[in-house]
């Protein structure tokens, strides 16, 4: 026997009438016979999946009958044997499982109009469906619910999840959903369900964000390859319009002026091995007009002795450089800073956290 049996098999109960000993039998009794042998060899029947009418009927026949003898047995499964080979493909049942079979494959609105024209439900256990998802978006579900709704949410969670929203919580509102949680032991399973229901839907219905990092970032990596006379320009003027907006966007812009502060010493010569010569020398020659004469220090400071006297003598042979120039060199080695950091080659140093 296999260890997994399609329910389309046996959900329809097909009429196996292939003559012989097992041809008086109903298609209910054929039925209760393979889900009694199946589950007598351990197979994995699961008839959950089926409709409340279809686990009936197995489970009251059942209860009908007492004994088959070994010819009527090996009839029935002989015919069941039959069924099964005639399968090319099988569906699965109803709409629910069909759009549980194209999730992902059509779009999250037309699924649930489908959803909600047939009056299905959109999950089959919506618990599991919440504990897939991470602290960041059930925390927000979390502090806008009620407390009693919360505690039913954390006491269904696993325990290092739950704790870890728990700590997220403000203090008085945290203390409220803890003793809320010793409140719901008479909470019925259907209410647990229903709760669970209107979370998942909840969550599921928010909007999908058309870009994959926030507005922080996007800004900040604009501002990045832009020129210093239009960085400082756009920052003064978000300084004026939000300016818990533009401290946001300061600290997640990385320019060359940036280096001493955020990048570590032993990091330096693993840059300096991905960049150009020509730009870092360019670079380091116009960095003191520029006002970035601590980011040469630095650099130069940070490598081996013979190295930085090389570039200390190609500095002073280059002469005076021009400021595009010098601009469009120390845009060259902070791209190389930036690509080594998003390919996870370089970990930049958080300016408020003193570094190790």
């Amino acid at each position: 026997m296999n260890d997994m049996v399609p329910m389309n098999a046996i959900a329809p109960l097909p009429d196996m009438t292939g003559g012989g000993v097992s041809k008086s039998l109903s298609r209910r009794a054929k039925a209760a016979i393979v889900v009694r042998l199946l589950l007598n060899e351990g197979a994995d029947i699961p008839l959950e999946e089926l409709p409340d009418e279809l686990q009936v009927t197995p489970t009251q026949q059942m209860g009908e009958m007492r004994l088959v003898d070994r010819d009527t047995l090996s009839a029935v499964v002989d015919e069941f044997a039959t069924e099964l080979e005639k399968i090319g493909l099988s569906f699965p049942p109803g709409i629910a499982g069909a759009l549980d079979a194209l999730e992902g494959k059509i779009s999250h609105q037309t699924a649930a109009r489908l959803r909600k024209e047939a009056g299905v439900r959109q999950f089959g256990d919506p618990w599991g469906r919440i504990r897939e998802l991470g602290p960041e978006k059930l925390l927000p579900v979390l502090e806008n619910e009620s407390v009693e709704i919360a505690a039913v949410m954390l006491s269904k969670l696993p325990v290092s999840l739950a704790a870890e929203l728990l700590g997220r919580l403000p203090g008085p509102q945290a203390r409220r959903v803890t003793y809320a949680v010793s409140l719901t032991n008479a909470v019925t399973p259907e209410a647990v369900d229903r709760i669970g229901l209107s979370l998942a839907t909840q969550l599921d219905a928010q909007p999908k964000q058309a870009f994959d990092d926030g507005p922080v970032e996007r800004v900040g990596a604009i501002l990045n390859s832009s020129t210093s006379v239009t960085r400082d320009d756009v920052l003064t003027g978000l300084d004026e319009t939000d300016q818990g907006f533009a401290d946001a966007v300061r600290k997640a812009i990385f320019t060359f002026g940036n280096i001493p502060a955020r990048i570590a010493p032993r990091d330096i010569p693993r840059i300096l091995r991905e960049v150009e010569q020509p730009s870092l020398v360019v670079a380091l020659a116009g960095a003191e007009a520029a006002g970035f004469a601590a980011s040469r220090d630095f650099v130069l400071e940070n490598m081996s002795g013979r190295m930085a006297d090389q570039l200390r003598e190609e500095i002073d042979a280059s002469g005076k450089v021009k400021p595009a120039d010098a601009e469009a060199a120390m845009s060259d080695v902070v791209a190389v800073i930036r690509q080594m950091e998003q390919s996870g080659d370089l970990l930049l140093v958080v300016e408020d956290e003193p570094e190790d």
